[in-house]
């Protein structure tokens, strides 16, 4: 595969394939693997303090010497703290979600970073444009973990973003392999964010019970629940499906927030609790058949993108 778009050149890589920043999942050994075969890496900073944030940075400087990049939830407490770490720590690139990026882009700025933001909406891609955001990723409903309220597909939402903004687009959300890196660019997008299949390598920081729990997903092996104190799509088990109980019941806000509790994404993801733990993935996880080396996962993504951009020349 062969690309060299306006993705590949903001962020100086040879594939524009990002591997997107999940919690409980991106430390430092997925990420200078991803870079390394040339994507984007994303440290997942939601899941880290300042201190720990600080030792996987290092440690991936260590382990690589290609680009990577840090995701901040800047709805947490300590966001800020998260990003002025990273910034003494000398990165570069950062992605931003679940939050105003507008609030930390001129202290990022002139740091001379790259500041790419997570839409679910036109309307939140507009926003993160016009307060300077260089790149934006639009992310389906597909998607594993916190979504959108709005439940707009990827197949609907990159177009639309494409047409309304004109900085470059990420398509994320159900994304596993080259065909759909294919479609995605076929929509106008100019790179791609991939994270369920990247939760099930070997690289991948998270439990094995949690890894195997993707594999053996399927077509309709996730579910969404808590919309009303935002979204989770996750891997269905007793805990996603006591949410939903209590939601066709009428639970109340508080209530909901009661059921989630705390730790939950720690309890299901980093400590394999199958159970009551909260198993963020997207819907891609029927399309993972088997726990890879990074290596061997873009080996199969840039053979089945080759493949079909072949196909489709051919044919006409």
């Amino acid at each position: 595969m062969n690309i060299n778009n306006r993705i590949t050149k903001l962020f100086n890589i040879k594939y524009p394939i990002i591997q997107a920043g999940m919690v409980w999942v991106s430390g430092w050994k997925l990420v200078s693997a991803v870079s390394n075969c040339g994507g984007l890496g994303l440290i997942g900073a939601g899941s880290m303090k300042p201190e720990l944030l600080k030792e996987h940075i290092n440690k991936c400087k260590s382990a690589t010497d290609k680009p990577f990049g840090v995701n901040i939830p800047l709805l947490r407490g300590d966001a800020e703290d998260l990003i002025k770490t990273s910034i003494e720590n000398d990165v570069k690139i950062f992605f931003t979600s679940a939050g105003n990026p507008a609030k930390f882009i001129d202290i990022l700025k002139k740091k001379d970073a790259i500041v790419v933001h997570v839409v679910p909406s036109v309307k939140h891609g507009l926003k993160a444009e016009s307060v300077g955001c260089d790149a934006i990723v639009g992310e389906g409903f597909e998607a594993g973990g916190h979504n959108g309220p709005d439940e707009i597909t990827t197949l609907s939402l990159i177009p639309q973003l494409v047409d309304a903004l004109s900085i470059p687009v990420i398509a994320a959300g159900g994304i596993a392999d080259g065909r759909q890196i294919a479609a995605s660019f076929c929509l106008g997008a100019d790179g791609v964010q991939i994270g369920t299949l990247f939760a099930a390598t070997e690289e991948s920081s998270a439990h094995i019970n949690y890894k195997n729990a993707i594999v053996n997903s399927n077509d309709v092996g996730t579910t969404t629940a808590f919309k009303q104190i935002g979204l989770i799509r996750m891997i269905k088990n007793n805990f996603a499906t006591s949410a939903l109980n209590a939601e066709i019941l009428g639970a109340d806000v508080n209530q909901l927030k009661e059921i989630l509790g705390s730790k939950r994404e720690q309890l299901g993801i980093f400590e394999g609790d199958l159970d009551e733990g909260a198993l963020e993935a997207g819907q891609s996880a029927g399309l993972v058949k088997e726990i890879l080396p990074v290596k061997e996962v873009f080996e199969k993504l840039i053979n089945q993108f080759s493949q079909v951009r072949n196909s489709f020349i051919n044919s006409f």
